[in-house]
C-alpha cells in the first residue's frame, strides 16, 4: 500500500489552553491535582503557577494524527511520551507530528510527536505508531 505522505512530512497545530480548558479536562479525566486547578496551591508548588495537564497538552497530537497527518481513518496503535517541561495556563504551544518511517509491508507509519512553546522549548516529546487509511 502506498501512503499519500512521505518521510519528513509534518503537520502542526497551535493552541493556548485556558483555565476553562483545564477545569473541563480535570472534570473529564477525574484528575483534580491542585497544581492544575487551584491557583494558590499551584503558586506554592515547584511550578509557581497553574500548569496544564500533560495529557491535555499531548491530546493535540491525537488531533493532528486523526485530522491532518496521516488524517481521517487513522488508528492509533501506540504512543510513547516524555514530559520535559510544564505548560502554564495561557501560554501558547505548537504540537508537531513528523513522519519518520513508513512500513512497506503494511499501512503503518511511525511519527515523531512533540509539543513546543513559543521559545521552541520541547515540553512533550515522543513517537506514535499509527495505521493509516
Amino acid at each position: 500500500m502506498t501512503a499519500a505522505f512521505k518521510v519528513g512530512d509534518q503537520a502542526k497545530i497551535t493552541k493556548t489552553f485556558t483555565v476553562e480548558d483545564v477545569n473541563r479536562y480535570a472534570s473529564l479525566s477525574e484528575d483534580f491535582n491542585p497544581i492544575h486547578i487551584n491557583k494558590e496551591a499551584a503558586e506554592a508548588s515547584i511550578f509557581g503557577a497553574q500548569v496544564v495537564h500533560g495529557m491535555l497538552v499531548a491530546s493535540l497530537i491525537s488531533g493532528l494524527l486523526g485530522n491532518q497527518l496521516p488524517g481521517s481513518g487513522s488508528i492509533y496503535l501506540g504512543q510513547d511520551l516524555a514530559f520535559k517541561a510544564p505548560l502554564y495556563i495561557g501560554d501558547e504551544v505548537t504540537a508537531i507530528v513528523e513522519v519518520i518511517d513508513i512500513r512497506e509491508d503494511k499501512p503503518i507509519a511511525k511519527l515523531r510527536t512533540y509539543v513546543v512553546n513559543r521559545k521552541g522549548m520541547v515540553l512533550v516529546d515522543g513517537t506514535a505508531i499509527v495505521k493509516y487509511a
